[in-house]
Formats: C-alpha cells, structure tokens, sequence
C-alpha cells in the first residue's frame, strides 16, 4: 500500500492508563471513542503529525516515539499507524467531547471506532510492557 494516506493515532500512557477521547462529530462515529490523532499533511512525517494533532486536539504537547503494532487498513485505502507518545501536561477536549484516561481494564467499558476497536489487543500488550 505504497502511497496510501496514512492516518495516525497516539498512545499516550500514563500511571498504567491510555488516553482516549470521545468523538463529538460526524453524526454516525459521535460518542464512539478512539486515539487522539489525524491525517498526515503532504510533506509531514508521521511523527510530526503526532505532535500537531495532539496540539490540535488535546491542547498538549507530546514527545512521539516509535511505532505500536500493525497498520491498519481503513475504508478508502488510507493506512492508521499508532505512535507511542509521552507527555507531562493535561490534556483538554478541544474538538471533542470528552478525554478519559483508561486502565487495562476499563478498555472494554468504551464503544470504540472499529478500527482502534482492532488494535486493543496491541493496547493492553503497550500499556502492560509487553510491546
């Protein structure tokens, strides 16, 4: 999938728990939640990405790090690619409508987009050292 738009997401750990947020909008994904993240700009590395998307969305700084699991093949051909990030701050919804920091195992306590919904076997690997 050699050029295909690539989307990424950020697993932000911290205390043992992953940062997720809850969709606001379109009207068929609102309240779903998933990974911070978003497309990757022409001309922009996946680890910039990261770091704009986290500004964007949570208000916060990130140091992203590397790769976490596969890619995964969304509708249309575009490609989601988790980073590991790590950051100090508190991060706010800014453009959705809510940030919950989840345990292992409050994973399942969400209704997750179908794709992130796929990578939670790789969450629980990431967040118990294991990945």
């Amino acid at each position: 999938m050699a050029g295909a738009a690539v989307i990424v997401g950020t697993a932000i750990l911290r205390d043992g728990r992953i940062l997720a947020q809850q969709r606001a909008f379109p009207a068929d994904v609102a309240g779903m939640w998933e990974l911070p993240g978003g497309r990757v700009e022409p001309g922009e590395s996946d680890r910039a990405a990261v770091a704009r998307e986290c500004r964007e969305e949570l208000g916060i700084e990130v140091s992203p790090g590397a790769a976490v699991g596969p890619d995964i093949v969304l509708p249309g051909g575009k490609l989601l690619r988790i980073y590991q990030a790590t950051t100090d701050a508190d991060p706010v919804a800014v453009e959705h409508k809510a940030v919950r920091w989840l345990s292992q195992d409050e994973l399942d306590d969400v209704e997750w987009l179908p794709a992130d919904r796929i990578l939670l076997p790789v969450f629980r690997d990431h967040m118990s050292g294991r990945a």
